[in-house]
């Protein structure tokens, strides 16, 4: 009896952060294969930018993941909100590699080939995620994981890939077709 009591305590605590994410017809509110229609509007009013050193916080509800995301209802990109001119998505040669041609939005879901936040790919393309984001892609599985890649209105030479497994994005940048 006590073993059967200690597994349905244990299965019972498993399953707390899976009903925190959960909304109504038990969709996930964040990830859960979700794929946005479209990547974010440009921003009009920019917030500040986190100083440097400072944890940036993302969770806007309990349950949400504190990294850049997206809410499922309503497609809400949320995070993206420091506009055009914040300093730690510059880059001083934007599109050094060319751009991506191979297919951007919801239409065009691509699966990880292998390598890590530095350098990943997928069909042959290669990415490297901005040394600011690379902290917030620490749970993607770098050789499994589906992205989707859109466009970044606000930051030069950026590209976005959000992860449908964690509803989370990183800035990213393409390093060309090799």
């Amino acid at each position: 009896m006590k073993k059967a009591m200690g597994l349905f305590a244990a299965s019972a605590l498993l399953l707390v952060p899976v009903i925190a994410q959960k909304t109504r017809g038990g969709k996930p509110e964040v990830g859960g294969g979700h794929i946005p229609a479209r990547g974010p509007a440009p921003v009009k009013h920019a917030a500040p930018a986190p100083k440097e050193g400072a944890q940036a916080h993302y969770n806007d509800r309990q349950g949400h993941p504190n990294a850049p995301h997206v809410d499922a209802k309503g497609d809400h990109w949320v995070g993206h909100d420091t506009g055009p001119n914040d300093a730690r998505y510059h880059l001083d040669r934007p599109w050094e590699h060319g751009r991506f041609n191979g297919g951007i939005g919801r239409d065009h879901v691509w699966r990880l080939g292998g390598g890590g936040p530095s350098r990943f790919w997928f069909n042959n393309f290669y990415w490297s995620v901005s040394a600011v984001d690379l902290a917030l892609a620490a749970d993607w599985l770098w050789d499994s994981d589906q992205i989707v890649i859109y466009d970044d209105p606000d930051h030069v030479g950026w590209y976005l890939a959000y992860n449908p497994r964690l509803g989370t994005y990183v800035h990213v940048e393409y390093l060309g077709n090799q």
